[in-house]
């Protein structure tokens, strides 16, 4: 890799022409013998009109970048590089760009751009813009060491957080957030959370701290001495039924199969919020047992920027603490390995520069 090119007007750091990168060859999955991505070398990006150029510090791994990277969601972009929980440093200016400085330590996350003038975006519902464009899936993303992002899709990461355990909270944090909110939780009310990764382990934290029981229903048995170690009220199997009747559900999971027993576990009224981009078919219903008595089923669909803003003042007020494993930029095909077995204890996140 090239290690010195050129000094931008904008900053006296050293910006090289070409950067360690991973792409996607060909979707598949990650645990065959022929692996989906390539640790290559690819031209630096020049951040476009609005846009800075970040160099990277740290990037979580996400599940829906496994589902990327295995073809579970279709090829938006060829040869992408995968990753949308970035936490870096503004090192340089696209034109017309004025809201941070050089040096800041901003957060990219999933939601990369919205049209600003459909029906959704004008009624504040820019997660249902059907123009939206999204980091690492639509634009190359954090898997790499440096990315570029619109300046007004960026946040600003509060100091609590080092940049480490920031990066979950971009994308596993929102949408957990969101997934929460859209679950309809009483105050003081019982939580099931199906499935208990990177995402649901925050949201058991935001629930907890707000006096709401939480119930883990997962496959992991290391993910359930988790739960339990985090203050879960009871731990039990993806498929076993709550010791008690839940007001709200949400699941993390990307199994359809789960939904008529998460419906099953619903008090009457109770809400079923399902959060991930991508479940396995919901296999068939029963009115009586499963929908009636007013139980809900709804779906969460990206987020807003308002919805990141409020979980990060939220995560901040609170001091949610997320439990990562690190590892460095060139084993992040190691890292998507280890989160495929689905029995991780909170998130991983990659190492990518010191910062």
């Amino acid at each position: 890799m090239k290690t010195q090119e050129t000094i931008t007007p904008d900053t006296s750091e050293t910006i090289p022409s070409e950067m360690k990168a991973w792409e996607i060859i060909k979707p598949g999955s990650i645990n065959s013998d022929s692996s989906p991505l390539r640790f290559t070398t690819k031209p630096v990006p020049t951040p476009q009109r609005g846009e800075v150029l970040v160099k990277v510090i740290t990037c979580g791994v996400c599940h829906t970048d496994l589902h990327v990277t295995e073809g579970d969601l279709p090829v938006h972009k060829e040869h992408l590089t995968p990753g949308h929980e970035i936490v870096g440093r503004v090192v340089k200016f696209g034109p017309e760009t004025s809201r941070f400085n050089l040096g800041d330590r901003i957060g990219i996350p999933w939601l990369r751009w919205t049209c600003g003038v459909c029906e959704y975006c004008r009624s504040g519902r820019e997660n249902l813009c059907p123009n939206s464009l999204y980091t690492g899936w639509d634009h190359d993303g954090g898997y790499a060491e440096y990315v570029t992002v619109p300046e007004g899709f960026a946040y600003r990461i509060p100091e609590r957080f080092n940049s480490a355990t920031a990066a979950p909270l971009l994308c596993a944090g929102i949408i957990g957030y969101r997934a929460f909110e859209r679950a309809n939780v009483p105050a003081g009310g019982r939580l099931g959370l199906y499935g208990f990764g990177g995402s649901a382990h925050l949201t058991a934290q935001v629930a907890m701290k707000q006096g709401i029981e939480v119930h883990v229903l997962t496959r992991g048995k290391d993910a359930r001495k988790f739960a339990l170690q985090l203050g879960a009220a009871s731990a039990r199997g993806a498929y076993d039924l709550p010791p008690v009747k839940l007001d709200s559900a949400i699941n993390y999971t990307p199994v359809g199969d789960i939904v008529p027993k998460a419906l099953e576990a619903l008090k009457p009224g109770g809400t079923l919020a399902m959060a991930g981009i991508h479940s396995t078919d919901i296999p068939q219903l029963s009115y009586p047992a499963h929908i009636f008595h007013e139980k809900n089923l709804t779906s969460v669909e990206s987020n807003t920027r308002r919805d990141g803003e409020e979980f990060l003042t939220l995560a901040d007020r609170l001091n949610i603490h997320p439990e990562i494993t690190e590892y460095p930029l060139a084993k992040a095909d190691e890292a998507l390995r280890y989160l495929s077995h689905g029995d991780i204890k909170g998130a991983c996140v990659l190492r990518v520069s010191q910062g």
